[in-house]
């Protein structure tokens, strides 16, 4: 019988990905050197925006008081934002991924940005998780009734089930999260096939060195071992591959997601992709035409006013990681809550570094640091690891040697 380990993917502590820090330092870079008003405010329509979902997280901890600046209206806290990539099967993204009714959350990251802007950690979560499922409550007020051992990824689908509004399905996720976690949320950003296809396809492409071939058939992946440069299609093809691809499990394929974000950093902050003022407002207009984001995320100043507050995390200090989990002992395909998890999510809630080379002085926690677990273990001080590894931003595997 195989291990955990080998039935929900190898570790890689030693593993390094590309630069990236977020959709701000995209924006900060196509716009930071003075681009003209009329193109500005033409992305800025772009991005949909979900309005204020606050009334359909129920009750949450307060945010610390902190003063706002020019810029970063997020300055002196820590921001925890949700990432969503959603598995839209309508209109365009169907000749994509397949035409499909329903709709859940394909990809689900937690962006933690520590308050002294000197790092970040983006924590997947698995889609395969079994949780308790929170009541949800849609936008006119209707309460979706929760439940007991349900998938984590349930959640963005009942939201979307109930009332086919982003908005609740997005909602009922961050809710779920903060519920499972204890880390207080402070906005989503969600994107679907479409907006990533064009946005490879608008800086020319990923390089990327694959360590083996891929041949996934219910995506159409198909293609060779050694460098490669994917186009969108091959992009969203690599990230949503799964079933044909090693043990056919959600946590191998996160390990991919990363890959892939870092070699699309990487490539995006290349001196030629810099170099190319078409190529960068190609990409931010892709970027924003595809988001749809809660308040205070929606606009293209608060995301380049974050943007900017990142532009000195050093690459160590940008750390990839999956959630720990263990597999389920009533199911082998589903897995359940590890009790290393705690750990890490009460460390995020204390704005205490993952994952990092040297500690970071210690801050006031931000929030609760509830989690399924009975006893939440004490968050200490220096830098705590996962046996499940991380993969810090620092040299992608762009090319191979």
């Amino acid at each position: 019988m195989r291990t955990a380990a080998a039935q929900h993917g190898r570790r890689r502590p030693g593993r390094r990905i590309g630069r990236g820090i977020a959709l701000g330092v995209v924006a900060t870079l196509a716009f930071g050197a003075g681009a003209a008003a009329a193109a500005y405010l033409s992305l800025d329509d772009n991005i949909d925006d979900a309005g204020d979902v606050t009334a359909m997280l129920g009750d949450r901890p307060s945010p610390s008081a902190t003063p706002s600046a020019p810029g970063d209206v997020h300055v002196g806290s820590a921001v925890n934002v949700l990432i969503l990539g959603s598995d839209d099967r309508s209109g365009a993204n169907a000749a994509i991924g397949g035409a499909n009714d329903g709709m859940h959350s394909d990809t689900t990251i937690v962006a933690h940005i520590s308050a002294d802007r000197s790092r970040v950690e983006l924590v997947s979560i698995p889609r395969d998780l079994v949780i308790d499922r929170p009541t949800c409550v849609t936008r006119d007020g209707t309460e979706i009734p929760g439940k007991s051992q349900d998938m984590f990824n349930d959640a963005f689908s009942v939201g979307w089930n109930h009332s086919q509004d982003l908005a609740t399905a997005a909602a009922c996720t961050w809710r779920t999260v903060e519920t499972i976690t204890g880390l207080r949320l402070d906005g989503f950003v969600l994107l679907d096939f479409v907006g990533l296809t064009a946005m490879v396809d608008a800086i020319g492409g990923i390089p990327i060195c694959l360590p083996e071939a891929y041949d996934d058939a219910s995506t159409g992946l198909h293609v060779p071992a050694g460098p490669q440069v994917f186009d969108g299609t091959t992009a969203v093809q690599f990230a949503r591959a799964r079933e044909d691809l090693g043990d056919g499990s959600d946590t191998q394929r996160i390990l991919r997601q990363h890959d892939l974000m870092g070699a699309m950093s990487a490539s995006l902050l290349s001196a030629q992709t810099l170099a190319d003022p078409v190529a960068l407002f190609s990409f931010a207009r892709a970027a924003t035409s595809s988001l749809t984001a809660s308040e205070g995320f929606s606009s293209l100043a608060d995301l380049t006013g974050l943007g900017l507050s990142l532009r000195h995390v050093g690459a160590d200090h940008v750390v990839f990681l999956s959630m720990p989990t263990a597999v389920s002992p009533k199911d082998r395909n589903r897995l359940v809550w590890a009790p290393e998890a705690d750990t890490l999510w009460a460390r995020l809630a204390a704005d205490q570094p993952v994952g990092e080379v040297a500690p970071s002085p210690p801050v006031e926690s931000r929030g609760p640091a509830a989690s399924p677990a009975a006893t939440v273990p004490p968050v200490v001080d220096p830098p705590w690891t996962p046996s499940n590894g991380v993969t810090t931003s620092a040299d992608a595997a762009t090319t191979c040697t």
